[in-house]
């Protein structure tokens, strides 16, 4: 088996140091590459061949974090992308993961969030913060209805679903139980007639419900 390559992209030399010590610690035999600036950050992913995963800031000098994660997207979409940010704004959170991000975790939080965080995106799965769990839905009146002939409940699963939750963060955000969460889904996915969870997601996107 080989082992796991990761690109970490910071702007702070000190951060970008810190985060490869925690990295190695972690994982002793991965292969760990790093970049304080954007453009050399894609070459090196280009260079890298099987890269596994980005570890990544949002606010990097020359190239926007949103523009930088498009580009990640469009030449390396089967590569996730985590987002490691002081940012602490449900909006620009519910952006990233929009743009493509696999999750987000806030400067703020400690090692062994930003580990576990890490060990759920490789394994396929989406990290999202407890802020924006937390978070009050965005008071739009355009949001409100959702589309036709789902409950209000359902809106709100939907929501959180097209932000990348899982069922479990989901029934801990709303105050559901799991299994309700799993029987809103399916009657989500059979009201706005459509085959999986990415589907609905994209569906919520055209409400502009994220």
């Amino acid at each position: 088996m080989r082992p796991l390559t990761l690109l970490v992209i910071d702007d702070h030399a000190l951060v970008r140091e810190s985060l490869v010590l925690l990295l190695r610690g972690a994982w002793p035999d991965a292969v760990i590459l790093h970049e304080g600036e954007p453009r050399r950050a894609l070459v090196a992913a280009d260079q890298a061949g099987d890269l596994d995963l980005v570890l990544m800031d949002l606010m990097m000098p020359l190239l926007d974090g949103i523009d930088l994660l498009g580009e990640f997207r469009t030449h390396h979409p089967a590569v996730p992308v985590l987002i490691l940010s002081a940012v602490e704004d449900p909006a620009q959170v519910r952006r990233a993961l929009a743009a493509g991000a696999m999750g987000y975790v806030p400067k703020s939080a400690g090692a062994q969030t930003l580990l576990a965080a890490l060990r759920l995106v490789l394994a396929g799965e989406t990290y999202v913060p407890r802020l924006v769990l937390d978070a009050a839905p965005p008071e739009e009146p355009a949001r409100t209805a959702g589309p036709p002939g789902l409950t209000p409940r359902q809106v709100d699963v939907l929501r959180l679903l097209a932000q990348g939750c899982s069922n479990k963060q989901i029934a801990r955000g709303l105050g559901l139980a799991e299994k309700s969460v799993k029987a809103h889904v399916t009657a989500i996915l059979r009201i706005l007639q459509v085959e999986n969870r990415t589907q609905a997601a994209e569906r919520a996107r055209n409400f502009a419900l994220v």
